[in-house]
């Protein structure tokens, strides 16, 4: 028989490997008192009704599904490209893991039909309630919301309003169980970029009341979905969007093929693909009149950017809890690493900005700000990935291994950044928005009544910065256009900035009036002091240690196990 060889030092209670165990296999919702504080504001009197089903989805999120998401990326889809008689099928296979979870979530899905009547009926806010499902799924696996959520809004709502009858009836069909059902998938990217609509390669031409598409697709998400929303080009030149189902109207296989899988370097769990159309039958989403079409489905990508904010809040979220983790366990020069005080200073900062985005991604789901999506995807996509690379600091040289939790959150976090619209692509939006429909005037007025909300002598910082970004605003528009588009991303991070610490000084005035304490207030102040406060020429050195000496404060508001 084998041996292992055993030495010495192995048997120290230092390398016992449950002590190191991470997020998965807690409850999620209970180990988060954050979100329970965001969801009784939001809730309200539905809060009683919603907790037992918050607490059974917490479980659900950090057991099954955070399980399987480990193996569907281990083990991906793989494509099924011909049958046995050499016929293209373009099948997409996906593993056993990724139905078990897809199977779970649809048998608990907050966005179904049937449960958001019963949110009504209890008055609980559906929308809440449903971001809440996707903020704890996407702390499991962003690239399963990704599969789930990607364009099911949009399919829908351009076919309710453009599809010829009988195809309508083929998407109700489609999404009987919500929009987050895995059957959609949005289709706009080509070889030469995905934003520059200009250089759209993708024809139409009508054929009776439908449309034959011909082109190809460089980038697809969920390919293996049911329902497409394709953009392509008119013969008189314009950019419309198109509905494109897996079947022709007779039931035969549509002109839908795909070339290969994308091997990414994370989201394992939604297939993303190369997808060529070969006279695909197509139906027009929009109506005749140029640029018809493209102005509804701008709104609902800002709705999809909504939801790449979450995912980053999501993965930031997992990050922090897999940090707090780890630091706890984890000794080194004599006490835990918790204990130390930079890591605990770096701890509260990734407490602080998780709740910031947190409450800033909430804020858009309620608030629907024409700004809102572009600014918020801006802030909370990259802190899903600064914060996973703090996580794997934190872990040190483990966490670049791939068999500790870490590794994916950092390998996923990097496309929310991407998804929707870069960095840059966010901002021009935000100038879009400013010049064509002076979106910043609702959007002060939002950070102004925020911070009227805010707790008794508290927030003359923010409001001062709320002023300062009326001036700034009003300097840009005054710049040469080529430095004003360059200037767009400070002026977008500054919105960001004075947006995250006015949401949270809202919250800190609600908590302390509902009596549930004065943390979110710390939260605001540490938030306000880090982005809006003048650091002076010592950098705030010389600046008191309130974040080490409210440390326990911060932690058992943000995690408990």
């Amino acid at each position: 028989m084998g041996r292992y060889l055993v030495e010495p030092f192995d048997s120290s209670d230092r390398y016992a490997t449950e002590r190191y165990q991470g997020a998965a296999g807690l409850n999620w919702w209970h180990c988060d008192p954050a979100l329970q504080l965001v969801m009784r504001r939001h809730l309200g009197e539905g809060y009683a009704w919603a907790e037992p089903h918050l607490e059974r989805l917490g479980a659900l999120m950090g057991g099954l599904v955070a399980e399987c998401a480990e193996e569907t990326d281990r083990n991906p889809p793989r494509l099924e490209k011909y049958d046995r008689w050499g016929r293209d099928i373009s099948q997409v296979v996906m593993p056993p893991s990724f139905h078990a979870a897809r199977d779970a979530l649809m048998a608990d899905n907050f966005t179904a039909p049937e449960f958001v009547r019963e949110a009504l009926d209890h008055g609980a806010n559906p929308a809440a309630l449903g971001a809440a499902w996707t903020y704890l799924l996407d702390q499991a696996d962003i690239g399963m919301g990704c599969a789930l959520g990607t364009g099911g809004d949009m399919v829908v709502s351009l076919a309710e309003k453009h599809a010829p009858p009988d195809i309508l009836a083929r998407v109700r069909e489609i999404f009987a169980n919500g929009y987050y059902s895995g059957e959609a998938a949005q289709m706009f990217t080509e070889r030469t970029g995905g934003s520059d609509l200009a250089a759209l390669e993708t024809r139409a031409v009508p054929s009776g009341d439908s449309w034959v598409l011909t082109g190809l697709k460089w980038f697809a998400s969920n390919a293996n979905g049911s329902a497409f929303v394709v953009l392509a080009r008119l013969p008189d030149g314009d950019v419309k969007p198109f509905l494109v189902l897996w079947e022709r109207r007779d039931g035969s296989r549509n002109g839908v093929r795909i070339r290969r899988l994308k091997d990414k370097l994370g989201t394992r769990s939604v297939a993303s693909a190369e997808v060529e159309f070969t006279e695909a039958e197509a139906y027009l989403l929009a109506g005749t009149g140029s640029g018809s079409g493209l102005g509804t489905m701008m709104k609902l990508t800002n709705a999809s950017r909504l939801g790449v904010a979450m995912m980053g809040a999501g993965v930031a979220r997992r990050a922090l809890v897999e940090a707090l983790s780890y630091a706890r366990s984890r000794e080194a020069f004599g006490k835990p690493l918790l204990d130390q005080p930079l890591m605990r200073r770096k701890l509260a900062e990734m407490i602080v900005e998780v709740e910031a985005a947190q409450a800033m991604v909430f804020d858009g789901l309620v608030n629907r700000l024409r700004l809102g999506p572009a600014i918020i995807k801006l802030r909370a996509a990259r802190l899903g990935l600064t914060a996973a690379s703090d996580a794997i600091e934190v872990h040190g040289g483990n966490g670049y291994i791939e068999q500790w939790p870490v590794a994916r959150l950092l390998r996923d976090a990097q496309v929310n950044p991407i998804w929707e619209g870069g960095d840059n692509i966010l901002c021009l939006d935000v100038r879009r928005a400013m010049l064509k429909e002076n979106a910043h005037e609702p959007f002060l007025e939002r950070l102004e009544s925020a911070v009227a909300a805010a707790p008794a002598g508290s927030g003359d910082l923010v409001r001062t910065r709320i002023e300062d970004l009326r001036k700034a605003i009003t300097v840009w528009s005054g710049l040469e256009p080529a430095v004003a588009e360059a200037r767009l991303f400070p002026l977008a991070q500054l919105m960001a900035d004075v947006y995250a610490a006015a949401l949270l000084l809202e919250q800190a005035g609600w908590e302390e009036r509902q009596g549930y304490g004065s943390r979110k207030a710390l939260v605001a102040r540490l938030y306000a002091e880090a982005h809006l406060a003048d650091q002076g020429p010592l950098r705030g050195i010389d600046r008191p240690g309130e974040e080490l000496e409210h440390f326990v404060e911060l932690l058992t508001g943000a995690f408990t196990s």
